[in-house]
């Protein structure tokens, strides 16, 4: 989960989507992203993002959505990007009731520690790599560790 959900979220769910497909576990992930703000609703991921992800042999299809109490419900985890990300979403989650969901930053299962994944829009492209680096290393350490 993101600000927009154009960025790096969206960067996220398609790395993970990637991972889990090539270790073929698709029957065990339902793989999303979602935005804490309504602003994007409904539109494709920034074309930066898209292009730093066809750079790596990646498509996605997705559109910007925001996220629904359901998802609190459905979701085992619910991973965000920073902390303005986490108290938002833990916020929200408060006025769930039946909230199953592990709410925690993507980035704490960063083997280079770096915490946050900074919100690469007003950057270049070598912003949306180092962000597609960081989704893909903390993605795979949260798969490893999850299955």
């Amino acid at each position: 989960v993101s600000i927009g959900n154009i960025c790096r979220s969206p960067i996220a769910e398609a790395v993970f989507r990637k991972l889990v497909t090539d270790e073929k576990l698709e029957h065990k992930w339902r793989t999303d992203s979602a935005a804490v703000s309504d602003w994007n609703v409904g539109r494709f991921p920034d074309s930066r993002a898209l292009s730093c992800l066809r750079n790596h042999g990646i498509e996605t299809a997705h559109k910007a959505r925001q996220i629904t109490k359901e998802d609190f419900q459905t979701f085992d985890h619910i991973l965000c990007m920073d902390e303005s990300n986490l108290r938002d979403l833990n916020r929200k989650s408060n006025q769930v009731k039946d909230c199953k969901a592990k709410i925690e930053l993507l980035g704490t299962y960063d083997p280079q520690k770096q915490l946050i994944i900074e919100d690469p829009y007003y950057g270049n492209e070598k912003d949306f790599e180092t962000v597609y680096e960081q989704c893909l290393r903390c993605c795979k350490a949260f798969l490893e560790k999850s299955h």
